[in-house]
């Protein structure tokens, strides 16, 4: 048992050396201001502040309307 741990090991090690010697797109930092914000993709930034909106949405529609209903059903 003490040879198939040490095996394990040895195996999560060569692993770990791999991943860390694999090169990062994160490595190298922009130069400039320009390098940066071309970097940056701008449509995509639009896409996600649509899709929370879009989950958002329904979630105060149906709170909206329990309390339209809650008020309704109060009132009479």
């Amino acid at each position: 048992m003490k040879k198939s741990l040490q095996a394990r090991l040895a195996a999560m090690g060569g692993a770990v050396a791999l991943a860390s010697a694999a090169p990062s797109a994160f490595a190298v930092a922009p130069a400039t201001l320009s390098d940066l914000t071309a970097s940056v993709n701008f449509e995509l930034v639009g896409l996600g502040i649509l899709a929370i909106a879009a989950a958002i949405i329904p979630v105060y529609m149906t709170w909206k309307g329990t309390k339209f209903v809650l008020r309704a059903i109060k009132g009479a």
